[in-house]
């Protein structure tokens, strides 16, 4: 596409700031309190669509927060693109460990920015890499280069499990009707070595209630007779996972995709250092699943995690009781072929009989969804992976992803189209942590690369 690099030049320090401006909302989807501030994000991805050159923006209303859904049609005979992204954004707790507010965002240089980065809750998940696809559609249409149809759906639900969208596009299959979909809310592996994700995995997501006497107790009457359910949790929690990490529920691994070695072989290709790994996270050593390598653990084998865990007194100083309650939130990431709620069944049962006398248990799902892989030999695929090789200079790596985005697997069901993954995040962002961030250089070379993915997929789609 012509000039895409100057205009991204000469706007570049407007595109910066109409981004810190979003990120000023702090659109929390999980906190009711933040009820208003969600709402207030929801108008202002409106206006962003309409300038950057929408003809239809509406704001469709759900039982949660609303879909901000926007098109540009050119020609009906043209091949339709549909961008998903998300405006909500996880809690920033906890907020003493951000080094600057974290709606307050700032540009920082560091080691692998030192062009500067935005520090900001929701910097790179998912406003920074939605916003992306706003200003490609504003050079496409402002140099009057779009090659095809545009629709965007970017919904406020994503962090807390998209149940509304769920419903919203099995509602609405013609409005999005398209021919494929195109998320970046991934990574890619370094600065200088692009990827495309090619796969996802799925979420199972739940919360633990362990309850044992009928109120806190005084732990010195009653310590050492009555079951402690604080001590009890942490047991079931700890027998969840055998001497080599390996998962303990019955029928866990079931129907789990067991990659070849061939397979194995081209993913160890990417490259990976593990020494730079451990000293990035400041560990002495990696952790998982005996048998696996550290990138095999985190994208194609399933995992079982402590989200958060708490009961009894937390306060400032000492107060000796027996807690009545305890509590965890525990998250299992799944592969291909693992159900989400076949797993969460499982789970449940398996938790339930574990429990000792003298203790009840309540096993409480909260969200989830399937894995994804995406064929590498795809129209789109080859369209994003030509983007990548104008843009970067060499080809990007096929890589699957340990995180999820349980909405993926939906879309392929119920819109019957395949999604890509153009993610221009990095690991060391922290997303989801105190201090996320995302670079300057990354989010302009995504608006650069962007308009590219729609010239080759209308050129390939002929």
């Amino acid at each position: 596409m012509k000039d895409i690099q100057s205009y991204v030049h000469q706007h570049k320090d407007r595109f910066i700031n109409e981004l810190i401006e979003l990120l000023k909302i702090p659109s929390v989807s999980a906190d009711s309190a933040y009820q208003k501030d969600v709402l207030s994000t929801a108008d202002a991805i409106k206006a962003s669509l309409e300038k950057a050159g929408c003809d239809h923006v509406e704001i469709c209303k759900t039982d949660g927060f609303p879909i901000v859904y926007g098109e540009k049609i050119i020609d009906e005979n043209l091949p339709t693109v549909l961008v998903y992204g998300h405006y909500d954004v996880q809690p920033p707790d906890p907020m003493n460990l951000w080094k600057s507010p974290p709606f307050e965002p700032v540009i920082k240089e560091t080691e692998l920015h030192p062009e500067g980065a935005i520090f900001a809750r929701g910097a790179c998940d998912d406003k920074g890499q939605m916003y992306m696809h706003v200003k490609a559609l504003e050079f496409m249409t402002s140099t009057n280069q779009l090659p095809c149809n545009v629709k965007f759906m970017i919904e406020g639900e994503e962090e807390v499990g998209s149940v509304n969208l769920s419903k919203f596009v099995k509602t609405h299959q013609e409005k999005l009707k398209n021919d494929v979909i195109l998320i970046s809310d991934t990574g890619m592996i370094s600065k200088d070595t692009p990827s495309i994700t090619t796969g996802l995995r799925g979420l199972s997501y739940v919360e633990v209630e362990v309850t044992g006497p009928n109120r806190d107790l005084h732990s010195g009457l009653y310590g050492g007779a009555v079951a402690n359910p604080i001590n009890i949790l942490c047991k079931m929690i700890a027998s969840l996972h055998d001497e080599n990490n390996h998962i303990t529920i019955p029928g866990f691994y079931d129907k789990v995709e067991h990659l070849s070695d061939d397979e194995r072989a081209q993913m160890a290709k990417a490259p990976f250092s593990l020494e730079t790994y451990k000293k990035a996270l400041d560990i002495e050593d990696v952790y998982g699943e005996k048998g696996y390598t550290t990138n095999e653990r985190n994208a194609i084998r399933p995992t079982l995690d402590v989200n958060g865990i708490w009961g009894g007194y937390t306060g400032e100083g000492a107060k000796t009781v027996i807690a009545s309650k305890a509590y965890a939130k525990i998250s299992m990431r799944l592969v291909p072929h693992q159900d989400w709620e076949d797993i969460t069944d499982l789970f449940k049962t398996h938790f339930e009989s574990i429990a000792p006398k003298g203790t009840k248990v309540v096993v409480k799902p909260h969200h989830g969804g399937q894995g994804y892989v995406t064929p590498i030999d795809s129209v789109g695929y080859q369209a994003a992976s030509r983007a990548y090789q104008d843009t970067f200079g060499k080809e990007p790596i096929p890589q699957r992803s340990g995180g999820s985005i349980p909405i993926v697997a939906l879309f392929e069901q119920e819109l019957k189209s395949k999604t890509i993954l153009m993610g221009f995040g990095l690991d060391s962002d922290a997303i989801h942590s105190p201090n996320e961030h995302f670079g300057i250089w990354n989010y302009l070379k995504g608006i650069e690369t962007i308009p590219l993915f729609y010239k080759y997929f209308t050129e390939l789609s002929k």
